[in-house]
């Protein structure tokens, strides 16, 4: 973070009044989301009016879900690297909350956010980083309704997404039964993939002309898969669900120990990104590691029994979005890869684990991000 002349930054009370109320003043005025036709939740009170906390007015028989999470903001590599903005870490910072409530079934209805900064971070660094947040909650339909914001040692990220569903609807990671089928909602490794391409020191003319875009957006610009969530969550036969924020190793072996099902996920069925088959190929990479491995993709997984299956996916083709169906549940709690062979090996990959950074040595599994 460049340091710059004091008349560029300013104190906490003037960025209130300044930048947050004018930021946010374009957020939709008392916007109702309605889960049920005869639920609703509205919003009385968000960032404009100022109060110590947002108020909503909640009607009818619903679910609330709440859900926190915060993001290494300038210890994300890729921004250490300069390809990351202020701006693209408030992005991030929303969407990755925002798709905790998708995968759960739910429409977001608000983010609460946490911005704490470094004292020469510059008021117009500052404002990108809400702007960031503001962009993200408007392409995923939702607003920010408040939080917190001041001084800290280096800029921290967290925010905290609300949502609402049918009573009855919230989708959960267990429940899946032997049987079901797994499905997913599109290709995963390309965060993964792009962290180990720009990380490394060769380049390929190719893959910066077709894929660097393509590579750099999923950390830029993630999409939290609300339609998919909602859709899921009104669909009424979804068994078990989550994003796979933690990649797709870690949402198989977390739906299968929460459900207490095995999983066999089958390597031919993998959705994949042509910009993961590019990296991997000329990395010299096997591909389904990368596909499966601890990157932070924001798909959802989801389980289903069989029989719902077709009627599935014809609704999701009505509105445009992808379901992969690419394994199934079973009875002996195993969790496996049918590979292209026809044999069964343990899930490839590196799956993330949550560990504090003092950790180190092997077996300490490194987030991409």
């Amino acid at each position: 973070m460049t340091t710059a002349a004091s008349n560029d930054i300013s104190d906490e009370p003037t960025r209130l009044e300044r930048l947050v109320s004018k930021i946010f003043s374009t957020n939709i005025e008392t916007p109702t989301v309605r889960p049920t036709p005869n639920a609703s939740a509205t919003l009385l009170a968000g960032v404009p009016a100022q109060d110590d906390c947002a108020v909503y007015a909640l009607t009818g028989e619903q679910e609330l879900v709440v859900g926190s999470d915060y993001v290494r903001g300038p210890k994300f590599r890729l921004y250490e690297y300069g390809l990351l903005s202020d701006y693209d870490l408030g992005y991030y910072l929303a969407a990755a909350n925002i798709s905790d409530v998708a995968a759960m079934g739910a429409r977001p209805i608000g983010l609460l956010t946490v911005v704490r900064y470094p004292p020469d971070m510059t008021d117009s660094q500052f404002a990108s980083v809400l702007e960031g947040i503001r962009d993200a909650c408007t392409r995923f339909q939702t607003v920010t309704v408040g939080g917190d914001i001041g001084g800290a040692e280096r800029l921290i990220l967290s925010a905290t997404a609300l949502g609402v569903c049918r009573r009855g609807g919230s989708l959960r990671r267990q429940g899946a039964r032997a049987g079901d089928v797994l499905c997913l909602t599109g290709p995963t490794g390309v965060a993964g993939a792009a962290m180990r391409y720009f990380r490394g020191g060769a380049r390929s003319t190719a893959i910066d002309v077709e894929f660097r875009q393509t590579l750099l957006d999923s950390w830029k610009r993630p999409v939290a898969r609300v339609r998919e969530g909602i859709l899921l969550g009104e669909f009424g036969s979804v068994t078990a669900c989550q994003d796979t924020s933690d990649g797709l190793k870690a949402a198989v072996t977390s739906i299968a120990a929460a459900s207490g099902v095995g999983l066999v996920i089958d390597e031919h069925d993998l959705p994949i990104s042509p910009a993961v088959t590019a990296v991997t190929e000329f990395l010299e990479l096997d591909r389904t590691p990368m596909i499966m491995g601890d990157s932070v993709d924001f798909q959802l997984l989801f389980t289903i029994p069989e029989r719902d299956l077709e009627r599935l996916r014809k609704a999701f083709e009505n509105q445009g979005l992808c379901c992969h169906p690419i394994g199934q549940a079973t009875r002996d709690r195993a969790v496996s890869l049918r590979t292209r062979q026809g044999d069964l090996t343990p899930l490839p990959g590196d799956a993330w684990r949550h560990m504090p950074d003092v950790l180190t040595g092997p077996q300490r599994a490194v987030h991409p991000g």
